[in-house]
């Protein structure tokens, strides 16, 4: 199917949008887990473009430090970045961006944001709205919100990029358009489903700016 849309701003979630870390995410919530007897099937399923402080909040057993596990489980997530690629095409296409009109909106603490986006070759942009920086993460629309406020566009005018349900969510809360990234749902516990638009990678998609400023996105299978 072929189609074109234009947008004032694109809003990118990072982890399975942007770049695939799903092995190292996987891997350090495991350790996790099985280190506290938690079902770790059961938070594998629902931990994906979720603020980790609100998973581990979520299932927290009797007298946990929250804030010392989320602090304790972020080093471990920074320390295993050597896997954390970019998805086929991300990199060449936030290149052909003007810089004010794209932002990463991510649920991931900014620290370890800046660790997986330098692994997988990726720069941050000019807007990148982290978990510190929203009082309620996905599925509130909150950060989406703000990012589209600091880009200085109406949320209804932006495309926000997703893989996961939580992100999806939230951006149908703010009113934007939506379009699903699939390239790493083979490794999600629990893959996506979805009416929304849905692209594998960028290999197909291609952007052109028009005079207003705004991004005529044009997309051969979605």
């Amino acid at each position: 199917m072929r189609g074109r849309r234009r947008y004032a701003a694109f809003l990118f979630d990072m982890d399975g949008t942007l770049l695939d870390s799903i092995p190292s995410a996987i891997r350090a919530w495991t350790e996790w887990s099985s280190r506290h007897g938690i079902d770790t099937d059961a938070l594998l399923r629902v931990m994906h473009g979720v603020r980790a402080v609100e998973t581990i909040t979520r299932f927290a057993t009797p007298g946990m430090d929250v804030a010392a596990e989320y602090a304790a489980l972020t080093r471990a997530e920074i320390a295993d970045v050597d896997d954390v690629v970019a998805i086929d095409g991300a990199a060449a296409f936030l290149a052909s961006l003007p810089a004010d009109r794209w932002a990463i909106v991510t649920s991931a603490p900014r620290e370890l944001a800046r660790a997986r986006l330098a692994a997988a070759g990726l720069d941050a942009p000019a807007v990148f709205i982290t978990a510190e920086d929203v009082a309620t993460g996905k599925p509130a629309p909150d950060c989406f919100l703000a990012a589209a406020q600091r880009l200085g566009v109406a949320p209804a005018d932006c495309l926000i990029w997703e893989d996961a349900p939580a992100g999806v969510a939230a951006a149908q809360a703010a009113g934007a358009d939506v379009m699903v990234v699939t390239a790493t749902h083979a490794n999600h516990a629990s893959p996506l489903t979805t009416r929304q638009r849905a692209v594998r990678d960028y290999g197909e998609l291609t952007v052109t700016v028009a005079d207003d400023g705004w991004l005529e996105l044009s997309v051969l299978a979605a």
